[in-house]
């Protein structure tokens, strides 16, 4: 027996509702998991891995589900309310990940080691610029005025777009931490594996999420 499109649309909204509450648990999860591993403050390096992944693993996650219609944590605000939130959690991302950067720069200075020989710290630095860059891109829609002459709908296309690149970056970066010296030594077996599934979950969640959110606005808005 055929579903209905009501029902079938109940359904998907089921799912993304579902998904979306598995991408907050498990951005949040990742990040007190790598906290615990690294024991912020233990040395040095120590931050680098804890700020990087409360960068790009949880606040990064919740500022793009800000605006998903199901996966929201802030829905019955307006949106008003949900962009200046979206805005404070990418710039709180952005100041993680630099301090972050700069702290393993100076680690490897002091153990006079050499700079970006790595996939993981290649992507690490473009995934930061590329962060830095969207929030500059953000104060166009923030304040419209700033660029009179761009039509307010592109804008927002180009921005999602781009924050969505610049997240699976950042995705990609952890990814690319898990297979340091310092995490396949720290962690091992299954532990291993669940632990690397999370940057892909999150990253398959929010390309649909933001994709969806974007269509439902177009939809709504006249």
């Amino acid at each position: 027996m055929a579903l209905s499109v009501e029902t079938e649309s109940h359904i998907y909204r089921a799912l993304r509702t579902a998904s979306g509450a598995a991408a907050h648990l498990v951005a949040l999860g990742f990040t007190i998991f790598v906290a615990v591993l690294a024991r912020p403050g233990s040395s040095l390096f120590s931050w680098h891995p804890v700020l990087m992944s409360l960068a790009f693993s949880f606040l990064m996650t919740e500022a793009l589900l800000m605006f998903s219609p199901e996966s929201s944590l802030l829905r019955s605000l307006s949106r008003k309310v949900r962009a200046r939130c979206h805005w404070v959690l990418q710039l709180l991302a952005l100041l993680c990940a630099l301090l972050g950067l700069g702290l393993v720069i100076l680690h490897k200075e002091q153990l006079g080691k050499a700079h970006l020989t790595t996939r993981h710290g290649q992507a690490g630095l473009l995934a930061v610029l590329w962060a830095g860059l969207q929030c500059s891109g953000g104060m166009g829609l923030l304040y419209p005025k700033l660029l009179p002459r761009w039509p307010l709908a592109k804008l927002k296309l180009y921005h999602a777009t781009s924050g969505l690149v610049g997240y699976l970056l950042g995705s990609a970066s952890l990814l690319l931490g898990m297979f340091s010296l310092w995490f396949t030594a720290t962690v091992t077996g299954g532990a291993w594996y669940l632990a690397v599934l999370c940057p892909i979950l999150t990253s398959l969640v929010i390309m649909n999420q933001v994709s969806n959110a974007y269509l439902y606005r177009k939809r709504i808005q006249p």
